[in-house]
């Protein structure tokens, strides 16, 4: 899952240095969205393994 935000934040970094503004905006977002399911699935597991 960080891997794939990852893979759109240089997507839209490289879309933004060629004046793509909509893509770059598009790829941003997605790429955020990513992030905060990684950032809340990695919570989750934390605390489900703390817990066993």
């Amino acid at each position: 899952m960080l891997h794939y935000a990852l893979v759109f934040l240089v997507i839209a970094i490289i879309a933004a240095v060629f004046g793509f503004g909509g893509i770059a905006g598009t790829a941003a977002g997605i790429a955020k969205i990513l992030f905060v399911i990684f950032l809340i699935l990695a919570i989750i597991s934390f605390f489900r393994g703390r817990s066993v």
